[in-house]
């Protein structure tokens, strides 16, 4: 029962420090098994290359401050202000509840909108390491082709729903 000298201690420490191997693995899931976290509501649902082509035109938008907004309050209040634009949702919200009135005050007022599979996928085209629930993107000249495009995709993508 002698007492540990504090540096043997300190010393074997350093010796399993140096011994530790750290394993790490690339755990992003595919889209197929995003698609399976989503919930009933999440229809229309981009396809994977719309997905894609609506996470450029966020990182387009984002380089002018006032044409992209992000957030449940911040979109649904610049919509009832009347702001248009495409809205995109995510798709693996939980609870549902807290956002499930926005896509029915989106076809109010005949604005375009599809969900996601990935809420973090949304929060990491608006560059944050965070989910984003939703997001509003306004036309703009810089992007208007892309715009365009997508909207014109999401549109398409209501009518086979009908």
């Amino acid at each position: 029962m002698g007492k540990i000298k504090h540096n043997e201690v300190a010393g074997d420490i350093d010796a399993d420090i140096n011994n530790l191997t750290v394993q790490t693995e690339d755990t992003e899931l595919s889209y197929e098994e995003k698609l399976k976290y989503v919930n009933v509501i999440a229809k229309p649902m981009a396809s994977k290359k719309l997905a894609k082509k609506i996470f450029k035109l966020i990182k387009k938008a984002l380089k002018h401050k006032t044409y992209i907004r992000n957030g449940l309050k911040d979109v649904q209040s610049r919509i009832r202000r009347g702001e248009r634009g495409l809205v995109i949702f995510a798709g693996d919200v939980s609870p549902v509840e807290i956002m499930i009135h926005i896509p029915g005050v989106c076809e109010d007022k005949e604005i375009p909108y599809c969900y996601v599979p990935s809420r973090y996928d949304l929060g990491n085209a608006l560059g944050t390491k965070r989910g984003c629930l939703m997001v509003l993107i306004r036309e703009k000249d810089d992007y208007k082709d892309a715009f365009d495009e997508c909207k014109s995709e999401i549109k398409n993508l209501a009518l086979q729903l009908e």
